[in-house]
């Protein structure tokens, strides 16, 4: 029997009428792309396809099958799916699931508008600043803070370089 634990499986179209040995297959690996449209899957998409794929699959096609309910599916991780033509019914858990993605969302755009508002706010302070010290024509306390910090960096410069010479010296390394 061949066994490949390691085997990343990019994309994969299983069709029409799969097994349950392909199935048990493809649970064990990780797959980007999976086709399992017309292959009258009846049911509901089992948890382990979410648990095993939630972080690598990407595109998912199970259109033109017999599913009743899809439970829980975790929309951050999939940019694709596709559930056309099953016999889906509308459920809470669904309904509730896309509040949760959408109130996320709201949080995000939100966050970006706060961040905005942070570095807009930041950066008008520093153009006042420097407008400031351009129209007094006295930029040189900012210059003196410059040049110290020039020489504190020199310092510490070359006293590294002291010590990696000293190490070098001690241990007979050219």
């Amino acid at each position: 029997m061949l066994s490949l634990p390691s085997l990343k499986i990019i994309r994969a179209r299983i069709g029409p009428h799969v097994t349950r040995k392909e199935l048990e297959f493809l649970r064990s690996k990780a797959a980007s792309q999976l086709d399992l449209s017309n292959n009258k899957i009846e049911g509901r998409i089992p948890d382990w396809a979410w648990s095993n794929w939630m972080f690598s699959l990407q595109d998912f096609n199970i259109s033109h099958n017999m599913l009743t309910s899809v439970d829980s599916i975790p929309l951050q991780s999939v940019d694709t799916i596709d559930l056309r033509s099953n016999l889906l019914q509308d459920t809470n858990d669904t309904a509730s699931g896309l509040d949760d993605e959408e109130s996320n969302s709201e949080f995000q755009s939100d966050f970006w508008k706060g961040a905005l508002m942070g570095y807009g706010s930041g950066l008008c302070i520093g153009l006042s600043i420097i407008y400031f010290m351009l129209s007094t024509g006295k930029p040189i306390w900012l210059a003196r803070i410059i040049v110290e910090l020039e020489h504190k960096i020199m310092r510490g410069r070359r006293k590294k370089q002291g010590r990696q010479r000293n190490y070098r010296r001690r241990n007979n390394h050219f």
